[in-house]
C-alpha cells in the first residue's frame, strides 16, 4: 500500500511539474521609443481638445491620458463655474453619468469572486417585486448578468433614467411592484437600460449590507487611493464642483445638479481627472495575463472579464473615424462597458457618460497599454467622438504596436524540430500529434517541400517564431531565392505535440 502511494505521488508531482504556469512568460512591448512618441504628440492632442471644447460651447473640460498604468498627461481649460469664474482642472470634480456603471458591474464582480451572488442568479432573489414579470409568459427569468448586459428586456430609458438619480430604493421597489413594460424578453436584445443598473445597485445593498456607494468606495475606490471621488455632489466644497450648464439660445444656463439616490449606481459618480486616471491605470494593470501577485482590488481575471464582449450590439461594415479613415469595426456590450473591435484588430474598451450639465468619456486599448479620458461640463458634450479621434492620433502619430505574445518553451522547441526534418520528413518520432499523418499524407508533405526548397533554395536563416497565441505561431524561413512561411498548431496534450502545418512561399 506503501508502495502504490508513492507511486501515485510521484505521478501527481510529474503532471502537477508539467503543467505548472510558472514557466508563462507575459506579452511584453519590445519598444525603447514608445513613450517619447508618445509624448511627441501630446501637442497635437492638446489642440484637439481645445478646438472640440470652442465648437461644443464647452464652459470646462479636463482630460488625461493614461499610459502602462500611469497618468502620463493631464490637463484642463474653461471653467468649472463660470459665474464665479473658477478654472476647471485636473482635479475639478465632475459628474461622469454613465461611467458610473463599471463601477457597479466591478462591485457586483467584487460579490461574485468572495462567493456571495452568481451572475446568473435570477433577479427575483434579491427584488421579489420583479418574480413573473416580463414581455411573454415564456420569457425566462432575468438575471443579474442581464442587468449588467442590458440584455433584461427593459426600454431604452436615455432621457427619463438621467432625471431619476434621486430617487430612493422605495421609490425602486414601488416601480416594480406596479409592474414594468418591456420592449423585448430577457437575453434576447441588447437595449440600454439605467433601470437595470439601478437594480444592481439594490443587490449589492441586499447582499452586502452597504449602500452600493459605501460598498464601492470601501471596496473599489479607497484601495485604488480615489479618496475624493464621492456620488453626493453636496459633500464636495463648492470651489471644487464643476457645475454643469446646458447652452440654449445661444448662452449657457445653469443646470441644477440631482443628489445621490438609488440610480446613482448608473450615473451619479463624481470624480477628477486625478482621480479616475488610478481607475483606468486598474484596468491597464489587469494586462497581460501573467503569474504576478494580486495586487489590484478585483481580481485581474475578473477585471479581465469586464473587457470581453457579452452582448452583439451592432456590425458597421464603414465605420469612418474622425481621420476620414473608413474601417470595419463591430462593438459589444461587455459588464457596464462597451468593447469594439476593428478590421485592423484594435479592441477598444471604455464607456460614455452624459447628463443634463455633463458629458464625458473614457476608453483604452488593453493590447496597446494607452487610455485617454475626457470631461466636460455641458450637457451631453460629444466626448466619444473627440476621444477616438485622439486615440486614433495617439496610435499613428507615435506609431504604437500592440505587445507581442511571448514565444513558449514547447513552441520554440517544436519550431526546431520542424526545421530539423523538412523538407525529407525523416525522424518524426514523439513530435506529431496522433491526427497528423491522417490529415497530412507523408508522401505529400515530402513531394510538396521538396517542389518548395527547389524553388528557393537553400535556407539562409531561420528567423524566429511569431507567437499567436501560446500554442500556435509561424516564423519566416530566409532561403537563397526567396522566403518560406512555416504555420504550425500544438495540441492541447502534455507536452503539446504539432496537430496543423502549413508551408508556403510568402509573396
Amino acid at each position: 500500500m506503501k508502495y502504490l502511494y508513492s507511486i501515485l505521488l510521484c505521478t501527481l508531482c510529474f503532471f502537477s511539474k508539467a503543467q505548472n504556469p510558472t514557466n508563462f512568460t507575459p506579452a511584453t512591448f519590445n519598444d525603447p521609443t514608445r513613450l517619447a512618441r508618445i509624448k511627441n504628440a501630446i501637442p497635437v492632442i492638446e489642440k484637439m481638445y481645445k478646438a472640440f471644447s470652442i465648437a461644443n460651447h464647452v464652459p470646462g473640460y479636463a482630460y488625461g491620458i493614461v499610459v502602462d498604468g500611469q497618468l502620463l498627461y493631464k490637463g484642463a481649460d474653461g471653467y468649472a463655474n463660470l459665474e464665479e469664474k473658477i478654472p476647471a482642472t485636473t482635479s475639478s470634480m465632475f459628474r461622469i453619468a454613465s461611467m458610473s456603471k463599471s463601477f457597479t458591474s466591478l462591485a457586483i464582480l467584487h460579490l461574485r469572486d468572495a462567493g456571495k451572488i452568481k451572475l446568473d442568479d435570477p433577479v427575483e432573489m434579491y427584488i421579489p417585486e420583479l418574480k413573473g414579470q416580463g414581455l411573454t409568459t415564456d420569457a425566462p427569468p432575468i438575471t443579474i448578468r442581464h442587468l449588467m448586459s442590458h440584455s433584461a428586456g427593459f426600454p431604452e430609458d436615455n432621457p427619463w433614467g438621467d432625471r431619476q438619480l434621486a430617487d430612493s430604493e422605495k421609490d425602486l421597489t414601488d416601480l416594480i411592484n406596479g409592474k414594468l413594460s418591456f420592449s423585448n424578453v430577457a437575453g434576447v436584445e441588447y437595449e440600454y437600460s439605467n433601470l437595470g443598473f439601478a437594480m444592481l445597485g439594490y443587490i449589492i445593498h441586499k447582499v452586502s449590507g452597504l449602500s452600493y456607494d459605501v460598498y464601492i468606495k470601501q471596496n473599489i475606490l479607497d484601495p485604488l487611493g480615489m479618496n475624493t471621488t464621492t456620488y453626493e455632489y453636496t459633500d464636495i466644497p463648492k470651489d471644487k464642483f464643476a457645475f454643469g450648464y446646458r447652452y440654449i439660445n445661444d448662452k449657457w444656463r445653469k443646470e441644477q445638479p440631482l443628489k445621490d439616490g438609488i440610480y446613482g449606481a448608473m450615473g451619479g459618480m463624481i470624480t477628477s481627472i486625478d482621480m479616475f486616471g488610478k481607475y483606468v491605470a486598474m484596468h491597464e494593470a489587469a494586462w497581460p495575463e501573467r503569474n504576478d501577485k494580486e495586487d489590484l482590488p478585483v481580481k485581474r481575471s475578473s477585471i479581465r472579464e469586464m473587457h470581453q464582449p457579452a452582448r452583439f450590439i451592432s456590425l458597421n461594415p464603414s465605420y469612418m473615424l474622425p481621420s476620414g479613415k473608413k474601417i470595419a469595426t463591430t462593438g459589444s456590450y461587455t459588464y457596464g462597458l462597451r468593447w469594439t473591435i476593428d478590421a485592423e484588430h484594435k479592441k477598444n474598451i471604455g464607456h460614455s457618460g452624459g447628463l443634463p450639465g455633463f458629458g464625458s468619456n473614457w476608453q483604452f486599448l488593453p493590447d496597446y497599454g494607452v487610455g485617454v479620458i475626457l470631461f466636460a461640463n455641458v450637457t451631453y458634450a460629444p466626448t466619444t467622438a473627440i476621444n477616438t479621434a485622439v486615440m486614433d492620433t495617439l496610435v499613428q502619430m507615435a506609431q504604437l504596436q500592440p505587445r507581442q505574445t511571448s514565444i513558449s518553451p514547447i513552441l520554440a522547441k517544436r519550431q526546431q524540430a520542424l526545421i530539423k526534418i523538412i523538407p525529407n520528413w525523416e525522424n518524426t518520432e514523439n513530435l506529431f500529434a496522433e491526427n497528423f499523418f491522417d490529415d497530412y499524407p507523408i508522401d505529400m508533405l515530402i513531394s510538396s517541400a521538396t517542389k518548395l526548397f527547389k524553388e528557393v533554395g537553400s535556407i539562409v536563416k531561420v528567423n524566429n517564431m511569431i507567437a499567436e497565441n501560446q500554442l500556435r505561431g509561424y516564423c519566416i524561413i530566409e532561403c537563397k531565392n526567396g522566403k518560406l512561411k512555416l504555420s504550425f498548431t500544438l495540441s492541447p496534450e502534455n507536452p503539446a505535440l504539432i496537430q496543423e502545418y502549413h508551408l508556403q512561399i510568402q509573396k
